[in-house]
C-alpha cells in the first residue's frame, strides 16, 4: 500500500521530470510544451497498473498528431519521441522506479541539447525551404529561374506551378534542398532582377 507521502512525492517527481522535457520542446518552439508534458506524466503515474496497456495507443496517438510532412521535410519527430520519453518516465514514477526515472531523464536531456549541438558542430545538416515566385508566366522567365538555381548548386525536391486567384499571374513554389542559409536574401534579388517577376519569398 503506497502512502500519502510516497504518493505525492511521486505526482511531483513526475511532474518534475516530464516538465524538464517538456521545456526543451518549449524553448525550441515545439508542440507540445511544459505545461503539457506536466499533465501528461502526471496522469499516466496515478495509476500505472491500469494505464500502462494504454500507453501505447494512447501516446501513439499524441506522438502521430506531431509528425507533419510538409512537401519534402518531415517535422515533429523528436517531439513525438519526447512523448513516448515522458509517457515511460511517467509509468516508471508511478511504479516507484525512481532511480530508472531520473537516468532515463538524464539521458534524454543529453541527447536533445548536447548531442543536438554536437550535431550542428560536426554534421553537415541539409534542410528545406520552399521558394514562391510570382510570375507572369512567361516560358524564358522559368528558364531563368532554373538557371539562377543551378548556379547556386541547388537540389530542386519538389517543383509545382498554379494559377493566381485573379487569373492574371503563375505562382512557382519550388522545394529546394539547402545546405545554407547564406543564399536567401541574394537568392530572392537575383530572382527579382529578371524581367516580369512581380514577387519572390521563401514561405
Amino acid at each position: 500500500m503506497v502512502s500519502d507521502y510516497e504518493l505525492i512525492w511521486r505526482l511531483v517527481l513526475s511532474a518534475l521530470l516530464g516538465g524538464l522535457l517538456g521545456l526543451e520542446r518549449e524553448a525550441h518552439g515545439r508542440a507540445a510544451g511544459h505545461i503539457f508534458d506536466i499533465y501528461r506524466g502526471e496522469k499516466i503515474n496515478i495509476d500505472p497498473a491500469r494505464i500502462a496497456a494504454q500507453v501505447v495507443s494512447g501516446i501513439g496517438f499524441l506522438g502521430a498528431g506531431t509528425i507533419l510532412r510538409f512537401r519534402a521535410s518531415v517535422i515533429g519527430l523528436t517531439t513525438a519521441a519526447s512523448l513516448w520519453a515522458v509517457a515511460g518516465i511517467g509509468l516508471a514514477v508511478g511504479c516507484g522506479f525512481t532511480t530508472g526515472a531520473l537516468v532515463t531523464t538524464e539521458i534524454a536531456l543529453i541527447t536533445l541539447f548536447v548531442l543536438t549541438r554536437i550535431e550542428k558542430c560536426f554534421i553537415r545538416r541539409d534542410w528545406y525551404r520552399v521558394l514562391s515566385v510570382t510570375t507572369r508566366g512567361d516560358a524564358n522567365q522559368i528558364e531563368q529561374i532554373r538557371a539562377i538555381l543551378s548556379d547556386y548548386n541547388l537540389e530542386v525536391r519538389d517543383f509545382e506551378m498554379k494559377r493566381s486567384d485573379d487569373k492574371e499571374f503563375v505562382i512557382l513554389e519550388v522545394t529546394l534542398k539547402l545546405t545554407s542559409d547564406k543564399y536567401d536574401d541574394v537568392l530572392l534579388s537575383d530572382i527579382m532582377r529578371i524581367k516580369g517577376i512581380d514577387r519572390a519569398r521563401w514561405i
